[in-house]
């Protein structure tokens, strides 16, 4: 049934996320539907606040006063998070929640994917994907951390480094 779960997003009163969050877990605890409702998430970002005494690093929400949840819409799921205090209720059109879509996901970081890299600096790659699809380089460089890679291509009689998402690439063998 996990399988099949999908993340919603949650409205919210300003400033009740934490409290939302918390009471949707402890009724999924209460009720057993682990495998109903799955993940409960708030997105946050650090920033640097500038202040009298310096600068101050904080982590502060992206957005305030929403929730994603990732679960299995049924009438049971739909009442227990609409039921909660503090929920205004669901984005999505009337009473019916819209799913995030995979790309909407991806870029707001809540699902971590495991990208395997079968290549390293110094390799011979092809572009995959985007706008040099088809062209070969070379990796230059790899950053893990934000699942980029720069690849030196030739292009018109020159060497020109492009930055590229991991999955964008694929080893050559030559």
């Amino acid at each position: 049934m996990a399988e099949n779960a999908k993340w919603y997003v949650i409205h919210t009163y300003s400033g009740y996320e934490n409290a939302v969050s918390a009471a949707i877990e402890k009724a999924v605890e209460n009720r057993g539907m682990h495998e109903l409702i799955t993940e409960l998430s708030i997105p946050m970002e650090t920033v640097t606040e500038i202040t009298d005494n310096g600068p101050k690093t904080v982590e502060r929400k992206v957005f305030p006063g929403y929730v994603l949840v990732k679960m299995v819409l049924t009438d049971e799921t739909w009442h227990l998070v609409r039921n909660v205090r503090g929920v205004t209720g669901f984005v999505g059109s009337g009473n019916k929640p819209i799913p995030l879509t995979d790309e909407e996901i991806s870029s707001l970081g809540v699902e971590k994917r495991e990208i395997v890299v079968s290549y390293q600096v110094g390799d011979s790659v092809k572009i995959t994907d985007g706008a040099l699809e088809s062209f070969l380089g070379v990796v230059e460089e790899i950053d893990l951390e934000h699942s980029k890679v720069r690849v030196v291509v030739p292009m018109f009689g020159r060497e020109t480094p492009v930055e590229l998402e991991l999955d964008q690439v694929e080893p050559v063998e030559i």
